[in-house]
């Protein structure tokens, strides 16, 4: 038991599912007359939460103080703990096995820390007044705030559970007030902004999508952004059948795109245009209009809206915009111009060299996603091998491992040597299709037979 103990409060996860399974019991006490669940909470191991509760440790058990582990992770703010304890495959539905008090304790606490708000929370329990400690955590692909006072911590995510909780427990709040959860927050990656749109996605019989919409018009542009993120995600979640507005989204979002005045909205407005199956016919004039913008981000989206799908030429105008935005200040912008001309096979050399600069120039954003493209693409130039080369001398393995596979696919004769260079700083990802190039090239190049060299 102290075995497991130590893994839970490590976050050790394998280990976990080792001890698991050689038969550690997932509810023994410690010394506090505490379950390991406890501790897997305090320490939003949400991973290691969910491997206890899937092997038999009991969310709902009554703890000496009273209190619950599911109540416990509903206080800490963390959306990813609270799921990893309100669902497991050998769960009853938590709207059927909590009864009605005890839903009603989950719920009061979760609005509680929301309405007041975390860190004001904290200063009432623990009678601090210093200045809290605020860091931004990544928590299962989202973004919350950990708050650090008086000895206790805690996340900002309440929001968030209040809104899993309210899903779960069927219980209907307005749908105005989802919309002013996510926007208490700008950042769309964050974990209240996330939660309240994903309910609003369930709740499309009760007018979600028309409440969403009328943000358009919005003074505040972060309201019109959650609007334009909403139906940018919606293209990636909901299929035809449960979604049948697909056209009149295509529409609106082409008149929005005429009058949006804020960056920021407007480049997602573009993104969602974008996203749809059919393209609205007004995609390249929007593209032709924005291509010129100040905002890179913006522009970034006019290379989307001038795209070929079928990779067809362009039309004059549209070659014309994409030529200039291949020489973009923005280094995106310019790989993504570059990508466009490319896929069309217009000015292919020209294109290419964008590509090697960008590979070149070490202090690019872009140059990993160039250096993919360089290794894969049918450049063959001097310069594109010595560039492959170069990459052997990275200071990660995955720099290495561009330049190891483009050399190969070009049956370069240092290949093995590559690989060898790539493999220094550490393994390859077992998934990666790249770590079997030099597999593949052995097999073209005759050195996989019996007395063949390396």
């Amino acid at each position: 038991m102290t075995a497991l103990g130590d893994a839970v409060r490590a976050g050790d996860t394998e280990a976990v599912w080792r001890l698991l399974a050689g038969g550690a019991d997932p509810d023994a006490p410690d010394e506090d007359g505490l379950p390991p669940l406890c501790a897997a909470v305090a320490a939003y191991a949400y991973e290691t939460a969910e491997a206890l509760v899937e092997a038999g440790a009991d969310p709902d058990r009554v703890l000496p103080d009273g209190t619950t582990p599911l109540l416990r992770a509903v206080e800490s703010g963390s959306r990813a703990v609270v799921g990893a304890l309100l669902w497991s495959q050998d769960l009853p539905d938590p709207g059927e096995r909590l009864p009605e008090a005890e839903r009603t304790r989950l719920l009061d606490a979760a609005r509680r820390w929301h309405g007041a708000g975390a860190e004001a929370e904290l200063r009432r329990l623990t009678g601090a007044a210093g200045p809290a400690h605020i860091s931004t955590v990544e928590e299962a692909w989202v973004l919350v705030e950990q708050i650090t006072l008086g000895g206790l911590t805690v996340r900002a995510g309440h929001g968030a559970v209040l809104t899993t909780l309210e899903g779960v427990f069927a219980v209907q709040i307005p749908l105005e007030e989802l919309v002013a959860r996510a926007v208490r927050h700008t950042d769309s990656s964050h974990v209240d902004w996330s939660a309240a749109r994903f309910r609003l996605e369930d709740r499309l019989a009760e007018g979600s999508r028309e409440v969403v919409t009328a943000l358009r018009h919005h003074p505040s542009p972060v309201h019109r952004r959650f609007a334009a993120d909403w139906l940018l995600t919606r293209q990636w979640c909901l299929g035809a059948d449960a979604y049948p507005y697909g056209d009149e989204d295509r529409e609106l979002l082409a008149d929005w795109a005429d009058v949006e005045a804020d960056p920021e909205v407007l480049a997602l407005v573009l993104w969602a245009l974008t996203e749809h199956d059919v393209a609205h016919p007004r995609l390249d004039s929007l593209g032709l209009r924005y291509a010129a913008h100040p905002d890179p981000g913006v522009r970034l989206r006019a290379v989307d809206c001038m795209g070929r799908p079928d990779g067809g030429p362009f039309t004059g105008a549209a070659y014309e915009a994409l030529l200039l935005l291949a020489g973009d200040p923005d280094d995106e912008v310019r790989y993504c111009a570059a990508l466009s001309l490319l896929a069309s096979r217009q000015d292919v050399d020209t294109m290419h060299g964008v590509i090697r600069d960008l590979v070149r120039d070490p202090r690019s954003p872009m140059r990993l996603a160039a250096a993919e493209r360089l290794g894969e693409s049918g450049d063959r130039t001097a310069d594109a091998t010595d560039l492959l080369l170069s990459l052997l001398d990275a200071d990660d393995t995955m720099p290495r491992l561009l330049g190891a596979y483009g050399l190969a696919l070009r049956d370069h004769p240092d290949t093995p040597r590559a690989y060898a260079r790539a493999e220094e700083l550490g393994p390859f990802h077992p998934s990666d299709h790249r770590a079997n190039g030099l597999w593949d090239w052995k097999q073209r190049n005759g050195a996989g037979r019996p007395g063949a060299g390396a």
